[in-house]
């Protein structure tokens, strides 16, 4: 099943979307989900039922917001070693990127999982995306930016 397709399932029967992008965006790719939250945030598309959050290192830090918000889906997007080709984008099984994220990220992002799923019923899925470098720098990598503006292009072709 195709990217788009696994998305547009788990998209289905939304009532309100929350975008978390996690990473460093001083670590080049490793910056690929802020990069995404501030160019859909130049979309002006966010609403009540819509909502983008920049998280950078501490997702942790949103928790209490994503709560309250009360989603029906939440899509966490970070850069993710895959041990595949850069700027591939893949849904990564929420239990097992433990195992292949990049720990810049002060809590890891399955024990985050775990807590937002106690006590709520939201559907949450993670968007890994493999970057080429993760090296200091403010840049992505050019397959990695091109990959950003993929899903960005895929995601408001569901949604909008």
């Amino acid at each position: 099943m195709s990217f788009e397709s696994q998305l547009q399932n788990f998209l289905q029967n939304c009532e309100k979307l929350i975008i978390l992008g996690v990473g460093n965006e001083l670590k080049s790719d490793d910056g690929v989900g802020p990069f995404i939250i501030n160019k859909l945030k130049e979309e002006n598309i966010e609403s009540n039922d819509l909502l983008f959050i920049n998280a950078e290192t501490v997702p942790e830090n949103f928790t209490g917001k994503i709560r309250k918000e009360n989603p029906t889906h939440l899509i966490i997007v970070d850069a993710c070693l895959m041990d595949s080709e850069p700027g591939d984008m893949q849904i990564v099984n929420k239990y097992e990127f433990a195992n292949i994220g990049i720990s810049t990220h002060s809590m890891s992002l399955s024990f985050f999982v775990r807590y937002l799923e106690k006590d709520t019923e939201f559907g949450i899925i993670f968007v890994g995306i493999e970057p080429e470098s993760l090296d200091y720098g403010d840049n992505l990598s050019q397959d990695v930016e091109k990959a950003a503006y993929d899903f960005i292009k895929i995601l408001k072709g569901i949604i909008i």
